[in-house]
């Protein structure tokens, strides 16, 4: 089928069906104006009642084959060809116009969905469619007429919600409504003779239907006619003499032409429906009300008003003769209707002068006649007529009674259970007629003179009292407030039950009952178990009606007995009869008896002696009776009824039945005679006195229930004066109400169950249970009982037994009618409301009574949970519906369990209770506790359809309202296990939801499993099931989503469950793009869809690209076509009108800019999907407008007064709050959209082989507004501001305190998800909640609890704000942490975020709110203003305004930091919710860092400047000190990654707080360090923890370090690094814990390798932290330097024990390979012998002479093996070996370039970056060895002393040119390197400075010219000193000796051997020898050595000069001195 163009129709997409729910008050969303728009098109179809679909005409068949039809609300449709056939087919087979058969084909699709038999391919295509919308047509005929119904209702009623709709449209549609009734009159008779048409004649199905459709219009239409002559047309006398005349002429609509076929149960009951609707009409027009009114009837020539029937004699003959033409027992009651108005004419007519000569003619038939013209005494016809209606041959009483307790036009639940076609069932106006009718009875006879005052007194009792409480509440309140005071007569029927009571005692106790407006009760079997809230009408309503009947009933005024005649006479008489002149009056005709003495009567009172009797009975008899003019209480001698049953029942239950009360009190002799309800003559049944005893029950029940003011009065009014005579024991009290009626029930249950064979007593224990339950709602008595039921095990059994009460209603299960059990749930459900209502004032003034009640409470559940839920699945039931009722109550009571007492709340009331109930449904499950919720809610919708296809609407309303139970029950179990401890674990509930189940209960005979999943999906579009079922549908399937993604090993999924996953996604998305969808149920889907989107990526990828197999289209998607739809297109579609939006319904503008939030958080999931939307920027345009778009000011908090929405109240503020968090929310999601994309964008990039510079969408569309300075300045303070107030929590806490102390807001805390609730004031604590809890206090202090209420809405609206603010701080900052690389290093920019960074400061520096919310807004805070730092980084030319700025800010963070409100020490503590001290170092270490870099800066900082940042550094250092300490001292106890990351965070601000260039003066924060000892528990926490991370391996893996040891040593190395503070850190014992921990055994074994099996394609942790520990040790003895003698031994001993290990990394070879942790380690080793070296020429510690000799041998092969790396660079790139994969891609793309030909050309820029990082290392490796050689050797000495100070013994190298790599280092190798370092600086020398030799990393700087040139001249210098000093001091030696390493004699000679001790002489001498041997060596070694070194030196000076000028320094040029050294010492002239 074609899709529909641009503008959709009301007239296709609403149905009658829905216009008609509409205009019934079911407005769904539809507004006032949308109804208007939906009727104004249809005024014409519906004024034609006739025809509303029209006839085919050639005028509409050319519209449609045009192509193009334009319906009546300008609506253009497209018409297919394929379309065209199908259209005239139906307009042929249906006979209807071609244009309405178009709508109709169109609206059928749009909402019923093509059937699934239809073959849209075959030819016989259009048949099978006429078929299958022939139904939905003749529905739609049905409406059209029903349509006019509610109109009719809302037009008279001005307080209906569519009034203004129905007075505007109905005058238009019924201009006339007289001539509209004439029109339905003639329709309806025309249909009632019309014939089958030719069409469907051979097919009898087809016929049958018509037939059958024909008489429901039949029946509708009387229905329109009904309401139209109800208020809007005028009784005429011709129209009502037509409507009679029809009436007549039909036999009530029985006379049918089609009446053969007619005969099915379906057509007798519309027939059937038809008579009953006649009879309301024919009584309704008669106007009889009006004409028994004072003045009603006029008969006049020229009456007042003209249109009235009585004033048309004319027509008052034809209704007369109508009238008495049939005497069919069916027409009783228009016959008897007609004779109480002819009574009142007559009455009227004998009242005037002159009758009228038009009226004669009709009058000489009516009054008989005599001289004087008409007789007032003679017998007139309407006195015959009446005799003849009111006898019980006429059946009067029993038609009545038969249309109130069997016709759907009174009963709900027989029009339910039979599919009634009656529109409106027990419509108030439908008992209002017969009402009327009542009264017109008892006025026209008086009600002692019926005959049948029985049958009366049914039909008043059914009348008014069996039925919903809505339907007899109105005409029950105007009995008592009208008709109680119009006359005697309309009361009379009361006053004749009350002249018989007592002896006569059960009709004066029904009449009144249902004269409460209670309505039915549960044993009656017209009851519907409808749960429905009571409108406030209805209440009141009641309340009138029940204080009527206890008020009349406490004060009855005659009080009659039945008295044996042998009483009055006699010496000993006790009555005495009264002459005739004393006895009778006006006032009491007939014989009178008097008291002789004073009688106690039944009920306690006292009949004085003397009193009068008036005689009822007939004189003569044996017995008398006699009513006393007496004023007594009925209530009392309901009482004394109550105790004599329980007396005479325990007396009958007693052994021989002997047993009777014995008294010992005192008796007085002049006690009055006291008689007994036996001793005057109570009636009772001769079954027993049970039905006297539920009669009583029900009167009580129904006079107090849910009227606790009354039930007080009437507990008052039984209790007070003298007790009941049936009370014998005078010393005992007199048995209360709840004592009886608990005796009642205890001996009703004992007695069915002692009685096998005997039915139980069902009505009486229903009634005893109701009464007990009506009784609990009274406050003073409801604890009575409580100990009453506590006391008994017959109800609820006990821990041992089950009790009676098991077998009793097991009984039931054999009649399938559970009327005690529904009651005993009512019961159930009523003690636990009484508790929850009543807890805080229990728990608080009688605690022991509390536990009473829990126990009380336990037992009745554990009752209800093994004796009724897990059973009732498998009973039998008469109806269907009492196992809905029963599951629904069970369920209900359940769910109120955890509504009140959720066992997630510590300490609540009722805690056990709640935590039972959780075990026994969820974590203690078993199948038959699972099951009756889960396959209730699988077979849902199965039975749902069974019983629509049956007509049991009843048992399908029952249903529905089980599926909202369960529903919320299953919703409110899965959100519980989430918060609780099993959260983890997948229970037996989800696994049940998320398996197949039989179908078995179905009901239809199909075997097949059904998903429960599914199933809950397929609720969500069944709007048979009202509005609530597929939200809390869809809340439930949100619920078990979340559930499941948070447990452990569970392999389910949603989508797993789904039979059809792309029709349930397109059902879903297209309720959420339907803009008229119930807005509940749309939030409630988006919600599901982002939960889903984020938690499924199979069910997401469904909701996001809308790749759904073409449907088989159902539904209202054919209508629509057939293209999907994702939820993505609709959101982006959706937010083109997010200004509308905005405006009108920012809550649903939240949902869908979250979804789009989680879907661009899964952008990499969607990626596809999501480009065509990040290419268009549109979509980000409209994100950027929400984004400046302005919130306005926050709105207040307080409650000033109260606003009803939808039926509950709200604050005055509440909208406002609503609406402007759910804009804040919108904006949130906004920026954090664009920030995501903007994420997503830099993630592409950096993946990318090609770096653009092109910016995205995203950010362009943001970027206006984030460089605009106007609009950050007010978005960012916007971001930035809380409404936060916890003083609204702190003074609410205190008032809860102080006035309700059991109460904590903890226990009001709501329980729903926080995406699930709405913002406003019910956001946080639940409002329902606190109002139940403190309604207990309200009647002794209503304003302190309105004050808490007004209170807790503050609260809750001021949490909405803060929620959302918090978040969009929380977004701003990941916006601005995402544009960080296109707005840094923008001037502009940065100058504006500092601007804003200080105002943000200042404001956080000031907060002085508390409270566990305030941390986490503080921190939001905090993150924002480090963001806005991200942003503004280091600059290094900061103007004026910017350094003033930025001093603002330090001193503001200093505020932060001192700041008492919010303490950075609490949160390192973990004493707030939130922890926000990371942010905060974060900024410190900013402002730490920044401030180095200005200090550094000349004239920069003012003195005030320095002062602030001093300040600082104070406040810092104190707070990262103790943090440290305590920090430590965690990391000691527990490994944690939150203690790692304070760790980092916590040192990194150390490190830069403590750097001498900011704090010259560390005494303060050493000081600290002293007081808290934090350095010692930084080497304890080495010392004790797990150095390596081997304790968690995949810890390990993942983070690839760790936990604490980097940062611990890092802390070390930032002390080492200060003297005095690496004084203190020796002095604390750092070598201890340094040769003490974890990995003290490997060190000590040398096994410390670069790599762990553990940790592949690392470096080892052990390794890296050995490297460390060498480091700090080094820089520990560097910075004590000469001072630190003791701590140098301490290191020399440390190196023994570390001697394996380091001797290992000094005895690396060429032949080795070479890694760089490796070549790290090589570094730390030598740089600590570099420190211990320094100052050992003159060290006398025996100890380091040992270790520098150990290194001195290990140190020259070593700088043998670097001579030979660096002068062979190719062999070294094969040494080589990656550890990381990082080291590795560097290293293989450093290979692919060409080899190295020069060892210069390793260094050449960007050709080998790799080879030349590494190279550069290698050299300052070799200049550090060497500088520690030098030190070693003393050669400065050798430079400044003389000969004899030197240090000969260290003449270590051979001074030849050979050099060999397995020997140590020779001055041949010392030249090579000279050599080599001098290349490289004669390469670089002429280079720029700062050019780069390799590219920047993520872990190091980019290596320039000025990095290479300093290593490089250092390995140089170093080589030329060592070696001319080494060469100088081999010259020095006196024997020039060899050493024992003595080189090849070839080379060189040696003789001699070094002296032991020579004096100064003997060494002068020895000198002179030695010159000699010089003389002789410098033919053979000086004139190559020295000329090779003096060579070099020569070479090398110019390249050293210029290398000062690339270095930018002014140090002393060594060359030109060692020149000079060499010349002077060394170099002999040729």
């Amino acid at each position: 089928m074609a899709a529909d163009t641009s503008k959709r129709s009301n007239l296709v997409d609403v149905t009658y069906q829905a216009l008609h729910q509409n205009l019934s008050g079911h407005l769904e969303g539809t507004t006032l104006e949308q109804l208007a728009d939906i009727i104004k098109p249809r005024v014409e179809q519906l004024r034609n009642i006739a025809e509303p679909f029209g006839r085919p005409s050639d005028a509409s068949k050319k519209r449609v084959d045009s192509g193009s039809v334009t319906l009546a609300d300008g609506v253009v449709l497209r018409v297919e060809d394929a379309d065209k056939e199908v259209v005239f087919t139906i307009s042929k087979k249906l006979d209807i116009d071609q244009v309405q058969a178009l709508v109709l084909l169109r609206s059928f699709l749009y909402n019923e969905g093509l059937p699934e038999g239809v073959n849209t391919d075959s030819a016989s295509m259009a048949d099978e469619l006429v078929a299958a919308i022939t139904p939905f047509y003749y529905s739609e005929r049905l409406y059209v007429l029903r349509t006019l119904t509610p109109l009719f209702r809302a037009d008279q009623n001005s307080s209906d919600v569519v009034h203004e709709v129905a007075s505007e449209f109905l005058p238009k549609i019924i201009p006339d409504g007289g001539a509209f009734a004439d029109t339905i009159i003639a329709e309806y008779l025309r249909k009632t003779y019309a014939s089958i048409p030719e069409s469907t004649q051979t097919d009898p199905r087809q016929a049958a239907g018509w037939a059958k459709q024909n008489a429901k219009e039949q029946l509708v239409m009387l229905e329109v006619l009904f309401w139209t002559m109800w208020s809007y047309a005028s009784c005429t006398g011709p129209l009502v003499a037509r409507i009679y005349e029809a009436a007549y002429e039909t036999h009530l609509g029985s006379r049918q032409q089609n009446s053969t076929f007619l005969l099915d149960e379906e057509s007798t009951q519309v027939l059937q429906d038809c008579a009953a609707l006649w009879i309301l009409i024919s009584v309704e027009v008669l106007e009889l009300e009006r004409a028994g009114g004072h003045g009603g009837i006029e008969i006049s020539t020229s009456p007042a008003d003209k249109d009235i029937y009585w004033a048309s004699p004319d027509s008052l003959k034809k209704i007369h003769h109508t009238v008495i033409s049939q005497g069919n027992s069916n027409f009783a009651c228009t016959y008897v209707a007609w004779t109480f108005v002819l009574s009142r004419i007559s009455q009227t007519a004998l009242e005037l002068k002159e009758i009228p000569n038009s009226y004669k003619g009709f009058f000489d038939s009516l009054i008989p006649q005599d001289d004087g013209g008409y007789a007032k005494d003679g017998i007139r016809a309407f006195e015959l007529m009446g005799k003849v209606g009111l006898n019980p041959e006429a059946g009067l009483f029993r038609l009545m009674l038969t249309l109130l307790t069997t016709s759907p036009l009174f009963v709900t639940s027989v029009a339910w259970r039979a599919g009634s076609s009656v529109t409106d069932p027990n419509a108030v106006a439908y008992r209002s007629v017969l009402k009327g009718l009542l009264i017109a009875v008892v006025e026209l006879v008086p009600v002692e003179l019926i005959p049948e005052f029985d049958g009366l007194l049914e039909v008043w009792v059914a009348l008014f009292g069996r039925s919903e409480p809505q339907a007899v509440a109105g005409i029950c309140r105007q009995f008592w407030e009208a008709d109680w005071h119009e006359g005697i007569a309309r009361r009379a029927i009361v006053d004749v039950a009350r002249s018989r009571f007592p002896v006569q005692l059960r009709p004066v106790v029904r009449l009144l009952r249902a004269l409460t407006a209670t309505g039915f009760l549960d044993t009656d079997p017209l009851s519907t178990a409808d749960h429905v809230q009571p409108t406030a009408d209805l209440v009141e309503e009641r309340q009138i009606c029940t204080r009527a009947v206890f008020d009349f009933f406490d004060e009855l005024s005659t009080f009659t007995q039945v008295i044996h005649i042998s009483q009055c006479s006699g010496a000993h008489a006790l009555y005495e009869k009264l002459p005739d002149r004393y006895g009778s009056s006006s006032a009491t005709p007939g014989p009178s008896y008097m008291n002789l003495r004073p009688v106690r009567l039944p009920g306690g009172s006292i009949l004085p002696p003397k009193s009068i009797g008036q005689l009822l009975s007939s004189d003569g008899g044996d017995l008398i009776v006699v009513a006393w003019q007496h004023k007594h209480s009925g209530w009392k001698l309901l009482l004394e009824v109550l105790t004599d049953y329980v007396n005479r029942r325990r007396m009958q239950s007693s052994a021989g039945g002997s047993y009777s009360d014995v008294s010992f009190g005192h008796r007085s002799l002049n006690q009055p005679l006291a008689l007994k309800l036996e001793d005057i003559g109570v009636e009772m049944d001769r079954s027993g006195d049970e039905g006297m005893m539920i009669d009583t029950l029900d009167l009580i029940r129904s006079v107090v229930q849910e009227n606790p003011d009354l039930a007080q009065r009437l507990l008052v009014s039984m209790e007070s004066g003298d007790p009941v005579v049936s009370h014998t024991m005078t010393e005992a009290q007199p048995p209360d109400l709840v004592q009886l009626t608990t005796n009642v029930l205890e001996e009703a249950l004992t007695r069915s169950v002692g009685q096998h064979h005997a039915a139980p007593r069902t009505n009486l224990i229903t009634s005893a249970m109701s009464v007990l339950t009506a009784l609990l709602a009274v406050p003073s008595y409801s604890n009575r009982v409580w100990l009453y039921i506590r006391s008994t095990a017959s109800l609820f059994g006990s821990d041992r037994n089950v009790g009676i009460t098991s077998a009793v209603l097991a009984a039931e299960r054999l009649t399938g009618h559970y009327t005690m059990t529904l009651a005993l749930l009512h019961l159930v459900e009523a003690l636990f409301a009484e508790a929850s209502a009543t807890v805080l004032l229990v728990t608080q003034q009688n605690p022991k009574l509390q536990q009473v009640k829990e126990e009380v409470l336990m037992r009745a559940a554990r009752f209800v949970h093994s004796e009724i839920w897990v059973e009732h699945m498998g009973w039998k039931y008469a109806q269907l519906g009492d196992r809905f009722e029963i599951g629904r109550r069970v369920s209900t009571f359940y769910m109120e369990i955890f509504k009140h007492s959720s066992p997630t709340l510590k300490d609540a009331s009722f805690a056990k209770l709640s935590q039972a109930i959780a075990d026994a449904l969820l974590f203690k499950a078993t199948t038959s506790t699972v099951n009756p919720l889960v396959a209730s809610l699988v077979t849902g919708s199965s039975v749902m359809n069974m019983l629509y296809t049956s007509r049991r609407y009843g048992d399908a309303r029952r249903l529905v309202y089980l599926l909202e139970s369960h529903l919320s029950l299953t919703r409110v179990l899965l959100t519980y296990k989430q918060k609780s401890l099993g959260a983890s674990k997948i229970c037996l509930l989800e696994q049940a939801l998320c398996s197949r189940v039989g179908g078995g209960g179905s009901f239809d005979g199909n075997s097949s499993r059904a998903d429960p999943v599914d199933a809950l999906a397929s609720y969500v579009r069944e709007r048979s099931m009202g509005d609530v079922v597929p939200v809390t549908a869809m809340q439930v399937l949100f619920a078990l989503c979340s559930s499941l993604s948070t447990s452990e090993g569970s392999a389910s999924t949603i989508i797993g469950h789904l039979s059809d996953p792309e029709a349930t996604v397109s059902t879903m998305v297209r309720i959420i793009q339907h803009p008229y969808d119930d807005a509940l149920l749309r939030n409630a889907v988006w919600n599901f869809i982002t939960l889903a989107v984020d938690k499924e990526p199979a069910l997401a990828r469904l909701f996001v690209t809308g790749r759904f197999r073409v449907p088989s289209i159902k539904g209202k998607e054919k209508a629509e076509g057939s293209k999907s739809v994702s939820a993505l297109s609709v959101a982006c579609d959706m937010l083109e009108q997010w200004k509308e939006l905005w405006e009108l319904n920012p809550k649903l503008l939240a949902s869908l800019l979250r979804f789009l939030d989680v879907v661009w958080q899964h952008g990499h999931e969607h990626k596809s999907s999501l480009d065509p939307i990040r290419d268009d920027g549109k979509f980000f345009d409209r994100l950027g407008g929400i984004v400046a778009e302005e919130l306005g000011p926050t709105p207040d908090c307080h409650t000033d007064s109260y606003v009803a929405t939808e039926g509950v109240l709200h604050s005055d503020h509440h909208e406002a709050v609503s609406t402007y968090s759910y804009r804040s929310a919108v904006k949130s999601h906004a920026v954090h959209i664009l920030a995501t994309d903007i994420r997503m964008h830099l993630q592409a990039q950096e993946s990318s082989s090609s770096r653009s510079t092109k910016k995205p969408r995203s950010f362009t569309a943001i970027e206006g507004t984030l460089r605009s300075e106007d609009q950050i300045t007010e978005l960012i303070p916007e971001a930035a501001s809380s409404a936060y107030r916890p003083e609204l929590h702190d003074e609410l806490a205190d008032l809860l305190k102080q006035h309700y102390p059991t109460l904590s807001l903890q226990q009001l805390q709501a329980q729903e998800p926080i995406v699930e609730r709405e913002y406003g004031d019910d956001f946080a604590f639940s409002m329902t909640l606190i109002r139940l809890r403190l309604n207990a206090y309200a009647a002794d202090d209503e304003v302190q609890v309105d004050e808490a209420v007004r209170q807790l809405h503050a609260i809750n609206m001021n949490l909405s704000l803060a929620h959302v603010q918090t978040t969009l701080a929380e977004s701003w900052q990941y916006l601005l942490l995402q544009v960080v690389p296109y707005l840094r290093g923008d001037a502009a920019i940065r100058s504006q975020l500092l601007a804003q960074a200080d105002s943000l400061s200042a404001g956080i520096a000031s907060e002085q709110r508390s409270g566990e919310m305030m941390s986490n807004i503080h921190c939001a805070r905090l993150s924002l203003l480090l963001s806005l730092l991200e942003i503004t980084w280091f600059s290094t030319s900061d103007k004026k305004t910017e350094i003033d700025r930025f001093l603002a800010l330090v001193k503001n963070t200093r505020g932060i930091i001192i700041n008492t409100a919010q303490s950075p020490a609490k949160s390192i503590l973990g004493q707030v919710p939130v922890p926000f001290h990371r942010p905060l170092l974060q900024i410190l270490y900013f402002c730490a860092r920044h401030s180095r870099s200005l200090v550094r800066r000349p004239k920069t900082l003012t003195a005030e400047h320095r002062l602030a940042i001093a300040a600082l550094l104070d406040a810092a250092l104190v707070f990262v000190i103790d943090a440290l300490r305590v920090t430590f001292d965690r990391a000691r106890l527990q490994l944690d990654l939150d203690i790692d990351q304070d760790l980092e965070l916590l040192v990194a601000v150390f490190e830069q707080c403590t750097r001498p260039d900011l704090n010259s003066s560390p005494t303060l924060w050493l000081t600290r360090c002293q007081e808290t000892d934090v350095v010692r528990a930084s080497l304890q926490l080495f010392s004790r923890m797990d150095v390596v991370g081997l304790s968690d391996i995949s810890l390990l893996r993942a983070r690839k370090q760790p936990l604490y040891t980097p940062h611990v040593l890092t802390f070390h190395m930032a002390l080492a690094s200060i003297p005095p503070a690496a004084e203190r850190l020796a002095g604390e014992g750092l070598l201890v814990a340094y040769i003490e921990n974890t990995i003290s055994a490997a060190i000590r074994d040398g096994k410390i390798d670069v790599t762990i099996p553990e940790l592949p394609g690392e470096e080892s942790p052990a390794h890296r932290a050995y490297c460390s520990m060498l480091a700090i040790i080094a820089g520990v003895s560097t910075a004590l330097g000469r001072h630190g003698q003791y701590f140098e031994s301490e290191v020399c001993g440390l190196l023994q024990f570390y001697s394996e290990q380091t001797h290992r990394a000094l005895s690396w070879t060429i032949d080795d390979p070479l890694s760089l942790p490796l070549l790290e380690e090589i570094e730390q080793v030598v740089n600590l012998f570099g420190a211990i070296a320094q100052g050992t020429a003159v060290s006398t510690n025996d100890a380091v002479k040992r270790v520098t000799q150990f290194f001195t041998s290990d140190a020259l092969l070593l700088l043998q093996q670097l001579n030979y790396a660096l002068t062979h660079p190719n062999h070294l790139a094969s040494l080589f070996e990656p550890i990381t994969a990082e080291e590795r891609t560097k290293f293989e793309a450093d290979r692919a370039s060409s080899s190295v030909k020069t060892p210069s050309e390793a260094v050449d820029p960007m050709r080998r970056p790799f080879l030349a990082r590494l190279v550069h290392r290698l050299y300052r490796l070799s200049g550090t060895l060497l500088s520690a050689l030098i030190d070693i050797s003393g050669a400065e000495n050798v430079l400044l002393l003389e000969l004899d100070e030197w240090q000969v013994s260290q003449t270590l190298v051979v001074p030849h040119s050979k050099v060999v790599l397995g020997e140590p280092a020779s001055l041949g190798t010392l030249l090579e390197l000279g050599n080599c370092s001098l290349d490289i600086l004669r390469l670089l020398v002429d280079r720029p400075p700062t050019q780069a030799l390799t590219p920047a990393t993520s872990a190091e700087k980019a290596l320039d010219v000025r990095d290479t040139v300093a290593v490089a001249r250092r390995s140089l210098e170093a080589a030329l000193l060592y070696a001319v000093t080494q060469l100088a001091l081999w010259l020095s030696k006196p024997e020039f000796d060899a050493p024992a390493h003595e080189p090849d004699p070839d080379d060189m000679l040696v003789e001699g051997s070094p002296g032991e001790s020579m004096s100064v002489e003997k060494r002068r001498a020895a000198r002179k020898a030695s010159l000699t041997l010089a003389e002789r060596l410098r033919r053979g070694m000086t004139g190559e050595m020295a000329a090779d070194l003096q060579g070099l030196l020569g070479k090398a000076k110019p390249v050293v000069a210029k290398s000062a000028m690339v270095l930018g320094d002014k140090e002393v040029d060594l060359t030109q001195v060692l020149l000079y050294f060499v010349q002077e010492r060394i170099s002999v002239p040729a």
